[in-house]
């Protein structure tokens, strides 16, 4: 591992190795061991939640647009986790987490925290607004039935289509979330930095890194996935694991000043 110069940031960005997601991914695992309870209790929630907005979609017939959901669940997730941040510092410090302390410590900068996550909202509905564009132009009023959705989107010329566009624009808008939150949300957590800077760090920070941050973010998507097509299940664990992990990148990637 090597540093950067910080750019006069409030930060010096270091580049790491390219088994660096592996050992992201170790640790991450150690904090869940440390903290089971807390963190499968936590990682529930996610299960809860996607489970009842995918039986709403359904009920109103509208059960094709659980993909565009699922991605939009991604853009979001840097901001949904960060009380798993806010439990590897504390258990990087050798206490013990509980659910009160937490949440309280996640409040602590909850301004910027915040507004970082109205920045992401503000993306996911640019994400809904294309995903809904998309539908329209390609099938009109009425999306694809889910019992011929696989069909009419995969084998078919128009679906072919659509999925190249809409795979274009979806990596366009993900790459840009990506670059802003990577470490944004970590950072507030730990350090009194306003949004714009924490930002500016991510951003840099994802361009010295970019081959270990892309495949990162393949990962990620990848393991997202198997949650999803767990019925969710999977999100128990899945994110406990990405936001631990996301914090021992951040703890890896940008130093001290």
């Amino acid at each position: 591992m090597t540093a950067k110069e910080n750019h006069g940031l409030p930060a010096t960005i270091r580049l790491v190795s390219v088994d660096a997601s592996g050992r992201w991914l170790a640790a991450a695992w150690m904090d869940v061991r440390r903290a089971p309870l807390l963190s499968f209790g936590y990682g529930a929630g996610f299960v809860v939640v996607s489970f009842a907005l995918s039986v709403g979609l359904f009920a109103f017939d509208m059960g094709s647009l659980v993909l565009p959901l699922a991605g939009g669940f991604v853009l979001l997730a840097p901001f949904l986790v960060v009380g798993f941040y806010e439990i590897s510092r504390r258990l990087e410090k050798g206490e013990t987490p509980s659910a009160g302390p937490v949440a309280r410590a996640c409040c602590a900068n909850m301004g910027q925290i915040g507004a970082m996550g109205v920045v992401l909202m503000l993306v996911f509905l640019v994400w809904a607004l294309a995903a809904a564009i998309l539908f329209a132009l390609f099938w009109g009023h009425n999306p694809p039935p889910l019992d011929r959705f696989v069909e009419d989107i995969v084998f078919s010329l128009r679906g072919t289509a659509f999925l190249a566009v809409g795979t274009a624009v979806g990596a366009i808008i993900a790459t840009a979330i990506f670059f802003i939150s990577a470490f944004s949300f970590p950072m507030l957590i730990d350090r009194p930095v306003d949004v714009f800077t924490a930002i500016a760090v991510s951003i840099r920070a994802v361009r010295a890194n970019w081959q270990v941050m892309f495949g990162w973010a393949a990962l990620i998507v990848v393991l997202t996935g198997v949650g999803v097509i767990t019925l969710f299940l999977g999100l128990a664990v899945v994110m406990p694991l990405l936001g631990y992990a996301t914090w021992h990148a951040y703890r890896d990637v940008i130093g001290p000043r």
